[in-house]
């Protein structure tokens, strides 16, 4: 609701775009590609990932038959039935791992976001957080000051509004890009699970398999980032009143700044973090 005070109302805005997308980060984070924005997306993915799935079957052949030749000596080797049924077995699952990689990406999706559903339920945050709200001191404070007195604070309130609503907006794009790799991971899977039919090329398969799971893995923490930033959230930055009133309001912005600079840190690192803690 607007205050009728241009300075208050800007800080005020401010907030609130950053409050809209972190909730929006919350609901995103609960939804599964599966559903997300009316499933839409996905349907295109999955009509994707069928026409190359025809292409996978290409390269599974392929790699199986590179495989072979780089590993046997010769195709004497082959009439051994300890090693014939060896590489059958690895031709079958192979052939598996591209016929059916999309449902087992999900089932790794699915796990992933009942760890992210744990996080929220220990944590007592569950599908929102604490809301960046300006103190009811700090709005007197500015409504107090005469004219010339607030010109500093036009200054001061229009720079760190224009940063809250910047970070705002990065953050949020860190988390739809999150979803668009999801995507990408989705549409191309049958091209690298191919290489697991031969033994030199397995390590693209493998490759890939730690790379997604990487990404579903950064959902969680961007999910314990939120709930530490919500902690920090629910007390406000506290300011000297007998201060001057633009020191107070500098004094404020600043260290709100701070806090939303380490949540949107943590929350673009979130993939550096997850392939340190997994050694990826």
């Amino acid at each position: 609701m607007a205050s009728g005070n241009w300075i208050v109302d800007n800080l005020n805005n401010a907030l609130d775009t950053w409050n809209n997308k972190l909730g929006e980060i919350w609901h995103i984070l609960t939804q599964s590609p599966e559903i997300f924005k009316g499933g839409v997306v996905w349907n295109v993915m999955v009509n994707i990932h069928g026409a190359v799935m025809t292409i996978g079957l290409g390269l599974l052949v392929l790699f199986f038959v590179i495989g072979v030749m780089k590993t046997m000596g010769s195709f004497a080797e082959m009439k051994r039935p300890e090693v014939a049924v060896k590489v059958f077995i690895r031709f079958i699952l192979a052939k598996a791992a591209v016929t059916y990689g999309l449902e087992l990406m999900m089932a790794l999706f699915r796990i992933v976001q009942g760890l992210m559903s744990t996080i929220m339920g220990a944590s007592g945050i569950v599908g929102s957080s604490t809301p960046a709200i300006l103190p009811q001191e700090m709005v007197d404070a500015i409504e107090s000051v005469g004219f010339f007195e607030s010109i500093p604070l036009w200054a001061v309130t229009l720079i760190g509004g224009l940063f809250i609503t910047v970070l705002s907006f990065i953050m949020i794009m860190s988390v739809y890009g999150r979803f668009f790799r999801l995507y990408l991971y989705a549409a191309i899977a049958p091209v690298p699970l191919a290489a697991f039919a031969g033994e030199p090329s397995q390590s693209v398969g493998k490759a890939f398999i730690k790379s997604y799971s990487a990404v579903c893995l950064e959902g969680a923490v961007i999910v314990l980032a939120c709930v530490i930033f919500s902690v920090f959230a629910s007390s406000p930055p506290v300011v000297d009143p007998n201060a001057a009133v633009v020191t107070q309001v500098w004094s404020y912005v600043g260290e709100l700044i701070f806090n939303m600079l380490v949540l949107v840190g943590m929350v673009k690192m979130a993939d550096r973090v997850v392939r340190e803690m997994m050694g990826l």
